[in-house]
Order: C-alpha cells, then sequence, then structure tokens
C-alpha cells in the first residue's frame, strides 16, 4: 500500500508541476495561447479553474503524504531495541570473567 500511495504522490506532484506551468505569470504563461481564438470558458473562468486545479491538488499530495506516512514500515526501531537487548541479556558480568594475573 505504502508504493501506490509513492507512486500517486509523484503522479500528482506531476499535475501540479504541469499545472503552475500553465497558469498566467502577469501576462504571460502557456495559458494565453489558448485563450484567444476560443472563448468556451472564458479567461476568468479558465483562471478560476486552474487556482482550485492547483489548490485541490496540493492538498492531494498533502493527504497522501500523511497516508503514506500511517503506513510506512516501523519494523527498524524494534529490531534495532530488540538487538540492544539481546547484547545485554547476552552479556557477561565483569567480575566473573577470570583474567591472567
Amino acid at each position: 500500500m505504502y508504493y501506490l500511495i509513492t507512486v500517486l504522490v509523484l503522479v500528482v506532484s506531476i499535475l501540479l508541476i504541469l499545472v503552475v506551468l500553465v497558469q498566467n505569470s502577469k501576462g504571460g504563461g502557456l495559458a494565453a495561447n489558448f485563450a484567444g481564438s476560443t472563448q468556451t470558458m472564458g479567461v476568468r473562468r479558465t483562471t478560476d479553474f486552474l487556482e482550485k486545479s492547483t489548490w485541490t491538488l496540493a492538498g492531494a499530495i498533502f493527504v497522501l503524504c500523511l497516508a503514506a506516512s500511517m503506513f510506512m514500515h516501523s519494523g527498524g526501531a524494534t529490531q534495532e531495541e530488540s538487538a540492544i537487548k539481546g547484547q545485554v541479556e547476552n552479556a557477561q558480568d565483569p567480575n566473573a570473567v577470570p583474567f591472567a594475573e
């Protein structure tokens, strides 16, 4: 499930990049090319759609990142804890070890 969410985050990120590049930045942008000949949606409605899609995609990335953190494997911490616990349990008592005089 974690890998599926990671792929979704990548797809949404690419879509967000494309939407941001299409937006009109102070008179320029790729959206200006589409507004000239056909006024199907109109310039204002196109701007509203791009802004809403930007916020929606940003929110989707946020939610997907939270979901990915819930599905992350947390087995690493328990393995380290058990390894340390095993070393402590198997350690020899320094007073019981004979030494050469």
